[in-house]
């Protein structure tokens, strides 16, 4: 194994994001959103084995106070080995100061937990499909 962690949308193959998201069981779009999601973040982490894309994870950011993480995924034959804390913990240390928020998806809270993200009493949403986002655990 040959791990790169990139933090540039430069030469990534954009198809591989939603193959990506859809393996391990995530909400994906065309590539082309992806591409405008991730070059519109403040901060990108993309890992590759031997110039394979394997994992990403992305941040939005005011870059002084607050910051939202998302798509964070590592393919499953790569999952355990300590990839994922990796992509968390560069994009926090991109931004330093700034607390953060992340939905996690359901079944996958104690990861972040393992990583000092604690669960919100606040915590609120409004999605454009509501209906979806329900019957998939993520809201009431």
């Amino acid at each position: 194994m040959d791990l790169q962690y990139r933090n540039k949308c430069e030469g990534i193959d954009w198809v591989r994001i939603p193959e990506i998201l859809k393996t391990v069981g995530m909400s994906y779009h065309d590539a082309d959103i992806h591409l405008k999601t991730f070059s519109a973040s403040v901060s990108v982490v993309f890992v590759f084995d031997n110039e394979q894309l394997i994992g990403f994870g992305r941040a939005i950011s005011d870059g002084l106070i607050q910051a939202a993480i998302y798509d964070v995924a590592v393919l499953p034959s790569y999952q355990g080995l300590g990839i994922g804390r990796q992509i968390i913990d560069r994009i926090v240390a991109s931004l330093p100061g700034c607390n953060f928020i992340l939905y996690a998806a359901p079944g996958k809270e104690s990861f972040y937990k393992r990583l000092n993200f604690r669960r919100m009493k606040t915590g609120m949403a409004l999605f454009v499909k509501q209906e979806i986002m329900t019957s998939r655990g993520f809201t009431e």
